[in-house]
């Protein structure tokens, strides 16, 4: 059913154009039904109907390209880590700045409950409004965003707590006042701290997973990615605008970069994949938070299994066997 009650969804993707013409025929029919009073009038056209959208809904989604999936990824509706945090997370506390700068709303951070294990939670968070997204530099994060999640992650290890972190970045900010502070820096430590960090950590790519943005909160013993998120080393405007020097390549150049779900997985930078509802997380929410939500359960237990030690072992070495290569 689209989004979840028949009702036309109000973003319109150019690929679903399709789709969302059904969608209107599906609530007017129905509205014409809810005036007339005569259920039994309408309800064939209805169910034939209804039929039609989860035929062509199954079809259009099993075929996204890779630049289709990056705005699948990128849909205004799409759940976000604050409505993950609200579904998923019990007795949630937010824990806020680095103790050097400021406290950075691209990146929350707090203490709280998921099934029956108490977590660190790092999210990155890009706002739902225009004054929420200027706020949080639309997931862009600053230094002090990574030091307060460093900082957090630390204080995690001490209770011996795991970390879950959400990534959901575009990239990590590049502005002037970002990098006299400390950017790629406060990410570098980042990825050292992380790997040998003495709590089970797994993240999940719940929308973009842009570059050393979604890294600083991404070593991570277990990583799995949405089915419609997108993981690389650059956006695929940034990579067009290198390559070709012009935006107007990215969706060329998202099929170069090989950033969907299938293909890192097919690359090793990810371990698993999250099947999101039919039609994407934003057409089902709750659905999509029962999955990310039994996902982390799972693999929580899982690494329980492990001692310490060799947790940590595990987690440095998978990283560094990333990217070795053979000459023949």
């Amino acid at each position: 059913m689209p989004n979840g009650n028949n009702k036309p969804m109000g973003y319109q993707l150019e690929f679903e154009k399709p789709l969302l013409q059904l969608e209107e025929q599906i609530a007017v029919l129905e509205s014409h039904q809810q005036q007339a009073g005569h259920a039994e009038d309408f309800n064939a056209e209805i169910k034939k109907l209804r039929q039609s959208h989860a035929t062509m809904l199954k079809k259009t989604y099993g075929k996204l390209n890779a630049w289709q999936t990056v705005q699948v990824a990128r849909h205004p509706a799409r759940p976000q880590s604050v409505d993950y945090i609200g579904a998923c997370v019990k007795d949630f506390c937010e824990l806020h700045g680095d103790r050097r700068f400021g406290d950075d709303p691209a990146i929350t951070t707090g203490f709280g409950r998921i099934g029956p294990y108490k977590v660190l939670l790092v999210a990155h968070q890009k706002g739902k409004d225009t004054r929420q997204k200027i706020a949080c530099h639309f997931g862009c994060a600053h230094p002090e965003g990574y030091r307060k999640a460093l900082s957090k992650m630390k204080l995690a290890e001490k209770f011996g707590l795991p970390v879950v972190t959400l990534i959901d970045t575009p990239g990590a900010y590049p502005g002037i006042g970002a990098e006299e502070r400390g950017q790629a820096e406060a990410i570098a430590l980042n990825l050292r701290e992380m790997s040998r960090l003495k709590v089970p950590i797994v993240s999940i790519v719940i929308g973009e997973g842009g570059s050393g943005g979604a890294l600083g909160i991404g070593v991570a013993d277990r990583i799995a990615m949405m089915q419609y998120a997108w993981y690389s080393v650059i956006s695929p405007e940034g990579c067009a605008a290198i390559l070709w020097k012009t935006g107007a390549k990215a969706a060329d150049a998202a099929e170069q970069l090989h950033l969907t779900a299938r293909e890192n997985v097919k690359i090793g930078t990810i371990d698993e994949v999250i099947d999101e509802p039919l039609g994407g997380a934003h057409r089902d929410p709750k659905a999509a938070y029962e999955k990310v939500e039994a996902w982390i359960v799972q693999t929580l237990r899982d690494l329980n299994r492990f001692k310490i030690d060799n947790l940590v072992k595990r987690r440095y070495e998978k990283f560094r066997n990333m990217g070795q290569f053979a000459e023949a």
